[in-house]
């Protein structure tokens, strides 16, 4: 593993995992081949594990997207996003609607382009909570946060951008993600979100991730596991998660948690699980 320690993650997330970074590495095998994450989001895992070799994967082309421009394209990645910047008008709420449009009509054209993720870097810091959420359309849709502040920090992304040099990103389902795994490989799978109540699915994409979705991620855990793979799994500690890996031998470890995407300061505690198959 690298010690550069310049290396973060330079996205928010809604359920991004900084928070439970030490519950992770502590539970960590001591020895594992190749690293593989399905659902990689703002990256948090893999940039403070720094693997020598990864693999990484989302079904969000837009943030796959911005991934791939920030390790081919860095230094254009930045003159961009701070050409976005420094162009914010007087009224920042319009300014952010006017980009947010932008984006969406190139999404639209299925533009996946170094403009696109300049776009998608800046309505990362200033929509609210950092959350990406779209419609029925695959539109994004999240509000503004009232923030001024500047997108990225240029020398954390250059740092970033060199370990990313060394990552195999993959864009598509998770299950494809994990096709080449092989014994002593270790998968770290951070999905989506079960509900904590049952009845509602957030979308995170246009594909959504439902039930169906999470009970063929148990099975590819149940796949991944005979074959050999260290496994690790966290979601939010609910009876329908517990009833998918339980009685199985794996370890469940309960965890607390801060949820900051609650606008109910009172619902902000809560409790994810930590599933090892090892």
């Amino acid at each position: 593993m690298s010690n550069n320690v310049k290396v973060a993650p330079f996205l928010k997330w809604a359920g991004g995992k900084r928070q439970l970074l030490n519950q992770i590495k502590e539970r960590m095998p001591k020895e594992y081949n190749d690293y593989y994450e399905p659902f990689i989001g703002g990256g948090a895992v893999l940039f403070e594990l720094q693997p020598e070799k990864a693999t990484i994967n989302d079904i969000n082309t837009s943030l796959i997207n911005v991934y791939r421009q920030v390790k081919d394209n860095t230094e254009e990645f930045i003159e961009l996003v701070n050409k976005l910047d420094s162009e914010m008008w007087e009224d920042g709420k319009e300014y952010y609607l006017d980009i947010r449009e932008k984006y969406n009509d190139k999404l639209l054209k299925n533009e996946y382009d170094l403009e696109l993720a300049a776009l998608f870097t800046f309505m990362n810091k200033h929509c609210f909570n950092g959350l990406y959420r779209v419609n029925k359309k695959g539109l994004f849709n999240v509000p503004y946060n009232k923030s001024r502040r500047t997108s990225i920090e240029e020398e954390a992304v250059r740092e970033t951008a060199k370990f990313l040099k060394t990552v195999n990103i993959l864009e598509g389902d998770f299950e494809e993600a994990c096709k080449d795994a092989k014994k002593g490989d270790f998968i770290f799978f951070d999905s989506p979100y079960a509900p904590l109540n049952p009845t509602s699915f957030e979308a995170y994409t246009k594909e959504g991730f439902d039930v169906e979705s999470h009970k063929r991620l148990a099975q590819l855990y149940d796949e991944l596991t005979e074959r050999g793979c260290y496994c690790m799994l966290t979601n939010h500690n609910t009876e329908f998660i517990n009833e998918l890996y339980s009685n199985k031998g794996y370890r469940i470890d309960v965890v607390s948690v801060k949820r900051m995407i609650n606008s109910d300061a009172s619902n902000r505690k809560g409790e994810e699980v930590i599933i090892c198959n090892y």
